[in-house]
């Protein structure tokens, strides 16, 4: 049915879903009360001996699996940010001890004691009849009752407990206070003191204090984390600053967090409306300064974030502040973005800001609206549940536009500049500022790498990182002043002047895969594909399902494979890309300007460089946008798709190159590689592709020695050697019309001269010289690769790889998939010679086998063998290069890791030999590649990877056929087509290339000791415990 079940666990609350459609696809059965059926066994579950097995070996290997360095950060930054409550030692994997230790009859009662008809919510949304549904839930799950669920309970002792935990709840957490939505929890808050709020949250924490239950953890216990207990710095009487460090010998920068609680604001009528979008007009206006300002020709930073969430999961708003910078450089990262943070507490937004940011809320709120019901299911339901968590009210997003039009109408500057000064307000406050904090608690955790120097730049303690935050918020700021954006990137003028120079035309599309050519003047469904003139090839197909926004991708054939045909300096073409990202100034504009004006358009880039290809990804509004005024008093500005249009042109023909985005595009890759050093993953997979590839540096991360051996001309000179018109390939999809965006492009990109660039272009002996190459073949016999990474925690992570096809089907041989199958079957009919025969064939089976054999090794390593929360199949993809590889890769304890790469190989054996794929698999996968190609196709983004090389010689396969026969060839597919797939696989185990990559413990390594009797930050003035 492409239905779909799951569930996840969060601090306080589990929760289970089922999507699935409104009726069965085949006999139109109504699925609702399937579905309900499903969640009602939920509530119902019968602890089996066996399947508590088969969960605990899960849990106990997703333990491991997301026990990743990434992880381990984000537990020491919540578990010091909530160090005066439960949060602290509670996160939901929960504990190793108890979790390998609990048995059926404890599994049972906890489930009884929580599952309960009263503890627990359910919604659903979707195209049903509320009225129908109300009489499908009480069929459903009418017999349940508390009462019937608490008989189950064996151990007498637990109510007493239960009841002593049920008193503390009500009695002094944000629960009991301001949603039962909540944990039961306590905060210490960050908010001034001479609010009201203050005073009502102080108050209702005296009235506290009733029963003396431990909700909070505050008292040491034998299962706690080992922690180091935070030291408070007093900033002032009452106010305080708390830091922690957290080193470890896997990080590789520097990172700073720094937080500040305030209670959630419930959004309940239009004073509360307006506060919250003044809010998000002052955080805009800080990420854009933090972002275009901050990027210098020296940026003190590599990542900054400031922004304030609603966190139901934690009852409370966090106001965070989440920087990354070399290590040695964190004083100046600090010192940056805390001064940029302070400006604006002091000063506030600048009129330009305020009339920038409103206009694209205003953009944001009316795509929403045009949306309506084609917004997603799944979108709405975590809409709607995080809006009634937080006490919010629910709104459509037709109501949400007439609000925000409302609210925006009105706002004033003041109203911005007030939200500003309370967003920052514990910054001013560390500061001294009037109107800064006085009242309240700030955390600030630094993350950063071991090291035993502590003289050096790098080193950073408890006592450098306060006296550092307290410098930085001492730093004399003054107000930001207005940059002139620009209404538009190509003045009339110089357009006017190219398009008579080089007057634009239109030919005809032209394909490799069959098609018939196209005509240069005429619309066709579900694309138009034509020719410009100079050569660019252009793709267009409107997507309604997307209201108002669009997605537009530029390929260029080459990327990194074209570093070795063309003899470019190796990484020249990635690093060349990123040095575009980090730029952006052309034309009489600066970096500045054109971002800014990126921002007003609602535009988001991305340059990217891969194996075979430069691709250049945009988004955009297909409105007017860079709207000035509301109302009858508002000045349009020109369409996001005609502001894209602009900057493609820009990119092409008058990019300026500058050693400044060079170098950030070199530190950005520096940063990638050596974090790959000390990734388990990440090194795994580099040492498996290096024996592979036979160090084919095409395939692999750039070290940092060929970075920094890159030039601005060795930059320059490769990447635009492939943005010549005639190689260049425009895809886009959308919200629009699509005789609208011919114009646009004819107008825009058609005046480019055929010529452009020409001055990069290689010679004609040199052009014919290079083509697209093969993936190196596999030596055969494979080989096998033992890794050891130094880390305190034990991790160990399986792979199993192979030689595979391209995603058209092609071997590094230069054989194909079809012509493999057709050679294997010598008792085809003419029918299977003419499926097979269509240019989809391969890439499909391809597909079916992947979702097939994803599947068998879920049921087979997990859920059989019980060696792993998760195990992957998956092709590498190329499209041009021929050949690739399969790579499964699995994660499991250091003791199994051996045992589920076996598993995983004797998957891939059975699925060959003793039990082949079945007609069931092939349903199952069918229904899943369909309804996923159906639910991507609501995207432009998807249309745009779809069109991409539709028009490309160099993907001989793929044309509009590939789109258009889709389901077609979906549907034909046979099992015994899947199975002699299978067999063009590099599967023989003599043939694999395996890898087992495992973490040691560091030399001299000692852990922690716990610490059960000192006081916790919870326990300072203001805190959880103050009663």
């Amino acid at each position: 049915t492409g239905s779909q079940t799951n569930a996840y666990t969060d601090f306080h609350h589990i929760v289970f879903y089922a999507a699935c459609p409104t009726t069965t696809p085949r006999g139109n059965v109504p699925m609702l009360p399937m579905a309900l059926d499903a969640l009602c066994d939920v509530m119902e579950a019968r602890v089996e001996p066996s399947r508590l097995e088969k969960e605990r070996a899960a849990v106990l290997s997703e333990m491991t699996m997301v026990n990743t360095i990434e992880y381990r950060v984000e537990c020491q930054i919540l578990s010091t940010l909530h160090r005066e409550n439960r949060l602290a030692k509670r996160f939901p994997i929960g504990k190793e001890k108890l979790i390998r230790s609990w048995q059926p009859a404890d599994v049972k009662t906890w489930h009884r004691t929580h599952y309960r008809p009263d503890n627990v919510l359910l919604y659903i949304v979707g195209d049903v009849d509320p009225a129908d549904a109300e009489k499908v839930i009480e069929d459903k799950f009418g017999h349940i009752t508390a009462e019937r669920q608490a008989a189950e309970i064996k151990l007498p002792e637990l109510k007493e407990e239960a009841s002593d935990l049920a008193d503390a709840v009500v009695d002094a957490t944000v629960k009991a206070k301001q949603s039962w939505h909540y944990p039961p929890v306590k905060h210490d808050w960050c908010i001034p003191s001479d609010s009201a709020e203050y005073r009502s949250l102080m108050e209702a924490d005296k009235a506290d204090g009733k029963t003396d239950y431990d909700i909070h953890l505050q008292k040491p216990y034998s299962l706690d984390e080992y922690v180091k207990f935070l030291d408070t710095d007093e900033v002032s009487n009452g106010f305080s600053l708390r830091p922690h460090i957290f080193r470890h010998e896997l990080l590789q920068a520097f990172s700073l967090h720094l937080f500040a609680k305030r209670p959630v604001d419930p959004i309940t009528d239009l004073p509360s409306f307006k506060r919250s979008l003044a809010r998000r007009v002052a955080l805009a206006a800080l990420q854009i300064r933090l972002n275009v300002g901050g990027r210098s020709d020296d940026p003190a930073f590599t990542f900054v974030e400031f922004n304030q969430l609603d966190s139901a999961r934690e009852g409370c708003a966090v106001c965070s502040l989440d920087l990354t910078a070399e290590p040695n450089r964190w004083k100046d990262a600090i010192c940056k973005s805390l001064s940029e943070i302070r400006k604006l507490g002091k000063f506030g937004v600048t009129p330009g800001e305020m009339e920038r940011y409103a206009s694209a809320l205003m953009t944001d709120a009316e795509q929403l609206a045009a949306q309506g019901d084609r917004i997603s299911h799944g979108d709405q339901l975590a809409y709607l549940m995080e809006t009634v968590a937080n006490g919010h009210t629910f709104m459509s997003p037709e109501q949400s536009y007439e609000m925000t039009a409302k609210a925006l109408s009105t706002m004033t500057l003041e109203e911005v500049n007030q939200a500003a000064k309370e967003l920052c307000s514990h910054v001013t406050g560390i500061a001294g500022d009037e109107g800064g904090m006085s009242e309240g608690n700030v955390v600030a955790v630094a993350c950063c790498p071991k090291t035993d120097d502590e003289s050096g730049a790098d080193f950073v303690d408890e006592k450098e990182l306060v006296k550092c935050i307290k410098e930085a918020c001492k730093i004399d700021v003054e107000p930001e002043e207005d940059v002139v954006v620009p209404y538009s990137l190509v003045p009339e003028d110089e357009l006017n002047n190219a398009i008579e120079e080089n007057p634009p035309k239109w030919l005809g599309g032209t394909f490799s895969d069959g098609t018939p050519d196209t005509a240069p003047d005429k619309l066709t469904r579900p694309f138009t594909l034509r020719r410009l003139e100079n050569g660019i090839r252009v793709n267009v197909a409107q997507n309604p399902f997307e209201s108002q926004r669009g997605h537009l991708r530029l390929v260029a054939p080459g990327g990194r494979d074209a570093e070795k045909s063309f003899g470019f300096k190796e990484g020249s073409m990635a690093v060349g890309a990123r040095a575009m990202q980090e730029g952006g100034a052309f034309g009489p504009w600066t970096r500045e300007q054109v971002e800014l004006f990126c921002v007003d358009h609602l535009i988001m880039v991305e340059i990217n460089c891969n194996e075979e290809s430069l691709i250049m990804d945009f988004t955009f509004p297909t409105t007017n946008v860079g709207n000035v005024g509301f109302g009858e008093n508002v000045k349009l500005g020109i369409t996001g798709t005609e502001a894209v249009m602009q900057i493609v042109r820009e990119v092409l023909v008058g990019f300026h190159w500058e050693e400044d985005a060079l170098g950030r595009s070199k530190q950005s890759f520096r940063s990638a590689h050596e974090s790959l050093q000390k990734n388990l993953e990440g090194k795994t997979t580099e040492m498996i592709m290096e024996s592979m590839t036979q160090d084919d540096k095409r395939f692999l991360s750039i070290d940092t020695e060929t970075v920094n051996a890159v030039t601005l001309d060795d930059a320059k000179n490769s990447v635009m050697s492939q943005l010549l018109p005639g190689e260049l390939e425009i895809s886009t999809s959308g919200d629009f019309d699509v005789k609208e965006v011919l114009e646009l492009v004819l107008k825009y990109l058609g005046s480019i001269p055929a010529d452009a660039n020409s001055e990069f272009a290689m010679t004609k002996d040199e052009a014919a010289n290079a083509s697209f190459g093969t993936v190196p073949a596999l030596k055969s016999p494979g080989e096998h690769i033992d890794l050891e990474l130094s880390d305190s925690d034990p991790r160990a992570v399986s792979y199993v790889a192979g030689s595979a096809p391209n995603l058209w089907g092609y071997l590094a041989d230069g054989t194909t998939v079809a012509e493999r199958v057709s050679e294997a079957d010598k008792k085809a009919t003419d029918y299977d010679k003419q499926r097979r025969a269509h240019p989809l064939f391969a890439n499909v089976a391809l597909a079916l086998v992947a979702e097939i054999v994803n599947r068998r090794l879920f049921s087979t390593v997990r859920e059989r063998k019980q060696l792993t929360y998760d195990a992957n199949f998956s092709f590498t993809g190329f499209e041009r290069l021929k050949g690739g590889w399969f790579l499964v890769t699995v994660t499991a304890s250091k003791e199994n890791a051996q045992k589920a790469l076996d598993a995983c190989k004797e998957t891939l054996e059975t699925l060959r030999k003793s039990n082949p794929i079945s007609p069931d698999n092939l349903e199952s996968a069918k229904r899943v590649v369909l309804n996923r190609h159906e639910g991507e196709l609501r995207t432009s983004s998807y249309w745009a990877m779809m069109m991409s090389g539709l028009q490309q010689e160099s993907i001989p396969l793929k044309g509009p056929l590939s789109v258009t026969d889709f389901h077609a060839v979906v549907d034909a597919i046979t099992v015994r087509d899947l199975q002699l797939t299978l067999e063009t696989l590099g599967l023989d185990d003599k043939d694999l290339y395996t890898a087992i990559g495992k973490t040691v413990q560091p030399k001299g390594f000692v852990q922690d000791e716990i610490v059960k009797a000192s006081p916790m930050a919870g326990m300072s003035r203001g805190g959880a415990l103050m009663g």
